[in-house]
Order: structure tokens, then C-alpha cells, then sequence
């Protein structure tokens, strides 16, 4: 099995620019199939949530190419689509669930099984549904599939989400495109990922009005055309390296991704002793590796601006070797803290205690065989094992290459000692023979 290693002590310098988010180009490939002509996403990484993707797309009878770091799709035929989502690529992300809209516009009928993707704890779909169904979808859900139809057009509605979920937000704005009349959407997400899917959908001819507040309104019925458009960088990817500085110490300019994208995650570091120097489109990171950083951090997680849900996995791994206790709270996952039990492999005094995770600080973390829980939680024992003496084995890395091209790769060009490798998994020797 693929493992990565990490050997502590090691400080960071260089420059590294984040390619283009990962959770607007998911929803941005969803959207393609809306549109009457070709669409390309320029600068699109290599991910594995990328690749089930486009075999997503090329399921359902529309067709997606890659052209170096670009991807590019063709418009489909209705005669050409099919509602079917096959259950090994919606169990395999929670971004599956983009193509409710897009193939119910599309086809009148979308079936698909509940999807996967990280294990965070409950994330229901209702928001999605109950706006769908607002708008004249019927929805019927079977064991663990849900299917909709619909019976002419959408219609255009007053919508209150009851909370402001990023990918109901962008779910009921791609329906609300093709809906009869005008859509309001009220109580929406106010993320910038949210943001550039309202760009994207205005490229291509949408007429949306509100991105950026919690209240957005679609004029439907728009012809959507084909666009060549660049999807924002990605403000976690920025986080990640930050983080990873904080962690071992150096001086690393992340550029190419305004501050104000990760804004509290910087103002975080800063608090901890982090030299924080922004500019206009990046940020110059500085830390003495033979200071501790500050600790007494409360960090509470949750909906933009606020502290970031996929950061806060981050922020525990900094803080680990803090002078101080700290905790973070998150309102929005139930179990965005499965690495814990990483960290305490490592020596550090932590819990997790439902959505809430104690951190003692004063850490002398050691390095040991640890295993990624999900995408954002095995970055964190990357992160963490840059402050660890000797030498950390991260399994199933998986998880990581969802949402990062090659993190190993990344933080070895700005000097830390990680590489990919295969070894064997913990305890198989023992059952092999």
C-alpha cells in the first residue's frame, strides 16, 4: 500500500501558489452540463475527486478531456444523457450530489445513491431536496437512493434554506437557472467558492444577483452558453502551507491567492506568533522554530467569514506544540476531529469530545505510524509530523489526494524531508504467509 513519510525538524523556505480550489472546480464540472456549448477550466489540479468526476460525467453521456492543466467538456444531447448516477462514483464523494440539478434540468429524472466522501458525521441532503421540491420536483427516497422528476419546467420560488450550506446554496442555483421566472434564495452561503459559481454561471450568460450575501436572486431561463473560465485558488490548499510553516519554522511566501480568501486562518497564526505579511495577491510567513508558538486559542468554526470548517483540523496541528491549552469547536461536522487519535500517536495531549477538541499544547511529538481519517484530517498529521522528531508514516494517503494534487511533493520542494512510498500496513505481515 502507497504510505508517506515524514521526518521532522526540518524548516520551510521558498514560494508555493495553490492551484485552483477543489471545491469550486467539483461544483464548476457539474454546472458544464447546463451549458449549450463547450466550457474549459483552465489550471485544474489533478485530483482523485477530480478524476471521479469527469468518469461521473463521461457515466452519465457527457464528454470531459483534459488538456494539460486544463479541462474541457462538450455539450451533450438530451438524447445523449442518462439520470443514472452509478453508486461506485457517488459513493465515492460528497460532490456527487452537484448533479441533482444539472441532470434533473437536464433529463427530467436523476437518481442517486447517497453520496460518500469524507466520514464527518451526519450530512444530509434535505436542504437540496426541500429546495428542488419547492420548485415542482417530486422527490422520492428509496433505502439509500433518492430519485427526482420532474413534470415540465422548474419554477422560480422564495426559498429559505434553513441553514446556509454551501452546496444546497449551489445546488438550488444551478435549478434556479434553468427554473420559469426568478428564484430568491434566502439565508445562502456566503462563501467564495459559492461566489465563483455564481461568476461561472454569469460567464456563461445567468443572470444572478446577491453572491457574497445571504440573499441571491436568478432570473431563470437564461440559454447558458459555453465559457473559458479560471476557477479561484484554493484558500485550504493556501491554509495547509501556511499551517505547515507554523509547524516547522522557515520563512515561505504563498502567493497567488488573496489573504482575505483565508483571512481568519491568517489572523490565527499571527495570534500564535506567526510573522504574517500580506500583499495583494499573497502572503510572506515567518516563524523562529526555536520559539513556541502562543496556545489559549478558542476557535469556533463555522460558515463564512468565520473560522473554516477544513482548517480547523490545521489550527490543532499548530497547536500541538503551543505553549498553552487550547480548544477548537466546530459547528458545522460532527466528527471533524478523527485525527486526534493521530496526534495523541504522536505524544500530544489531545481529545475530541463530539465537535469539540481539547489541545494540553507543550507537545515534544515523536514520530509514529498513523493513519488519514479523511482529506483535511490527514493533512494535519502532515503538518503535525514536520514538528515531530524523527520520522512519522502517514497510511492511507488516499484521503489526502482528493483535495491535493501532490502535498508530499509540495512541502518537499520547500525542503521538508517527505516522500510517497510502499510499505506494508500496520500488523498485515502477521496474516500474510
Amino acid at each position: 500500500m502507497q504510505t508517506i513519510t515524514i521526518t521532522g525538524g526540518h524548516t520551510l523556505h521558498g514560494t508555493i501558489r495553490p492551484a485552483a480550489a477543489k471545491n469550486s472546480v467539483l461544483p464548476l464540472l457539474a454546472a458544464t452540463l447546463l451549458c449549450a456549448g463547450p466550457c474549459c477550466l483552465r489550471g485544474v489540479p489533478e485530483l482523485a475527486d477530480v478524476d471521479t468526476s469527469l468518469a461521473l460525467l463521461q457515466a452519465v453521456g457527457a464528454k470531459a478531456v483534459r488538456h494539460g492543466p486544463d479541462l474541457c467538456t462538450l455539450p451533450a444531447g438530451v438524447a445523449d444523457l442518462c439520470g443514472e448516477i452509478p453508486p461506485h462514483l457517488a459513493g465515492a464523494m460528497r460532490s456527487s450530489v452537484f448533479y441533482l440539478a444539472p441532470l434533473l434540468c437536464r433529463t427530467g429524472m436523476v437518481r442517486l445513491p447517497l453520496p460518500g466522501g469524507c466520514r464527518l458525521g451526519p450530512r444530509p441532503v434535505d436542504i437540496h431536496l426541500s429546495g428542488l421540491a419547492a420548485m415542482g420536483a417530486k422527490v422520492k427516497l428509496e433505502g439509500d437512493a433518492v430519485t427526482l422528476q420532474r413534470f415540465g419546467p422548474l419554477q422560480g420560488v422564495d426559498f429559505t434554506l434553513r441553514l446556509p450550506s454551501v452546496g444546497a446554496t449551489m445546488t438550488l442555483l444551478m435549478a434556479a437557472c434553468c427554473a420559469m421566472g426568478t428564484t430568491v434564495l434566502r439565508g445562502a452561503a456566503c462563501e467564495p467558492e459559492v461566489c465563483d459559481l455564481v461568476g461561472f454561471l454569469r460567464a456563461c450568460g445567468a443572470q444572478i444577483t446577491g453572491e457574497g450575501t445571504p440573499v441571491l436572486v436568478v432570473q431563470g431561463r437564461r440559454a447558458l452558453g459555453g465559457v473559458s473560465y479560471t476557477p479561484l485558488p484554493d484558500r485550504i490548499a493556501a491554509a495547509t502551507y501556511a499551517a505547515a510553516l507554523a509547524a516547522a519554522g522557515g520563512q515561505v511566501t504563498v502567493a497567488g491567492c488573496p489573504p482575505r480568501y483565508y483571512q481568519a486562518f491568517l489572523q490565527f497564526l499571527q495570534e500564535c506568533g506567526v510573522q504574517v505579511r500580506p500583499g495583494e495577491k499573497g502572503v510572506e510567513l515567518v516563524r523562529d522554530p526555536s520559539r513556541r508558538l502562543h496556545g489559549g486559542q478558542h476557535l469556533y468554526a463555522n460558515g463564512w467569514p468565520a473560522f473554516a470548517t477544513d482548517t480547523a483540523p490545521l489550527a490543532a496541528a499548530v497547536l500541538l506544540t503551543a505553549d498553552a491549552p487550547s480548544e477548537i469547536y466546530d459547528h458545522l461536522f460532527a466528527n471533524r476531529f478523527a485525527c486526534a487519535a493521530g496526534f495523541a500517536a504522536m505524544g500530544a495531549d489531545c481529545r475530541a469530545e463530539g465537535r469539540r477538541l481539547f489541545i494540553a499544547g507543550r507537545a515534544d511529538l515523536q514520530g509514529a505510524e498513523v493513519q488519514a481519517p479523511d482529506l483535511r484530517g490527514g493533512a494535519a498529521l502532515l503538518v503535525a509530523a514536520l514538528a515531530a522528531r524523527e520520522t512519522s508514516v502517514v497510511y492511507d494517503p488516499g484521503h489526502i489526494r482528493r483535495g491535493y494534487a501532490d502535498l508530499p511533493g509540495e512541502l518537499a520542494a520547500l525542503g521538508a524531508q517527505c516522500a510517497v512510498s510502499r510499505q506494508m500496513a500496520p500488523g498485515r505481515e502477521r496474516s500474510m504467509g
